[in-house]
């Protein structure tokens, strides 16, 4: 088996969207695997040459069986088993939405009782798997074919196991800043191509609006100091075998500046052989 991952988090959060994701992604998946099988599904799964890429979904549905888990984790981990475990999460409000848009009632929800407890109970019964995540994403503001591609990014390919997958993320303040982010770049600071007639219907991906940051001396600087900083940084994350490192860029509506300078970025990162990927999350907004 070259690559299991397990997939957890909160109910209403795209577990579920996440696993169709997998399978389309060429892994074996299994919803609701009892936790205590999860050992004796490793061990078949590794003895098999038919199944390289493996998934499994696991949830509060597992009950008081899932305390083991951690322990489990730790055991398969110790037998260096090649695996992930992939925390799903989304604000109250979306939570709140989302299960008022189904007649799916929520797992922990009791009869009579308000959704906000039943998603507070379940944030408290899931935290030691939150703290224990490889990755967290939350996905609040992703739709269905953001997340999907951002899965899709992320796990595409097998990992290289001697540097992290680098996810670019561009985004807008306005719309709250990634909260999966592992370093942050605010780049409000450049001139905003907003302000330019003919450049606010158009967005960083364009040459207009890359070549009018590039004619600014402040914005070369930037991507020259940022890129020597990376270059440095990656290889020092890669000794301490961390897996992702996500890069967000935000401007203020996550049109312009963020898009251009994460595009640029991008490209620095496949000249220099990082494996990478790069989303553009609030570029279609508003």
């Amino acid at each position: 088996m070259d690559r299991l991952v397990i997939i957890t988090g909160l109910s209403g959060s795209g577990k579920s969207l996440a696993a169709k994701c997998f399978e389309d992604l060429g892994f074996f998946c299994v919803d609701n695997l009892p936790v205590g099988l999860i050992p004796p599904f490793c061990e078949l799964v590794q003895s098999s040459q038919n199944f390289p890429l493996a998934a499994l979904v696991i949830d509060v549905r597992e009950g008081a069986f899932l305390d083991s888990f951690p322990d489990i984790l730790a055991e398969i981990r110790e037998k260096r088993i090649p695996v992930e475990l992939l925390f799903l999460e989304s604000s109250d409000d979306v939570l709140k939405r989302r299960f008022s848009e189904t007649r799916r009632p929520h797992p922990m929800a009791n009869a009579g009782a308000p959704l906000e407890r039943a998603i507070l109970a379940e944030r408290d019964a899931l935290l030691a798997l939150r703290d224990r995540a490889d990755r967290i994403i939350d996905t609040s503001r992703y739709t269905s074919h953001e997340l999907k591609a951002f899965l899709k990014n992320a796990f595409g390919g097998v990992a290289d196991s001697n540097l992290p997958n680098v996810n670019v993320i561009s985004f807008g303040f306005k719309y709250g800043a990634p909260s999966e982010a592992d370093l942050l770049f605010d780049v409000r600071f450049l001139p905003n191509p907003y302000f330019v007639d003919e450049l606010r219907p158009l967005d960083g991906r364009t040459p207009e609006v890359q070549h009018f940051l590039e004619a600014h001396s402040l914005s070369g600087e930037f991507m020259e100091r940022l890129q020597a900083f990376l270059e440095f940084l990656i290889p020092h994350y890669a000794a301490e075998g961390k897996s992702y490192l996500t890069i967000a860029l935000g401007c203020t509506g996550g049109k312009h500046r963020s898009v251009a300078l994460s595009e640029k970025l991008g490209g620095f990162l496949a000249e220099r052989g990082f494996p990478h990927s790069v989303n553009h999350r609030d570029v279609g907004k508003e």
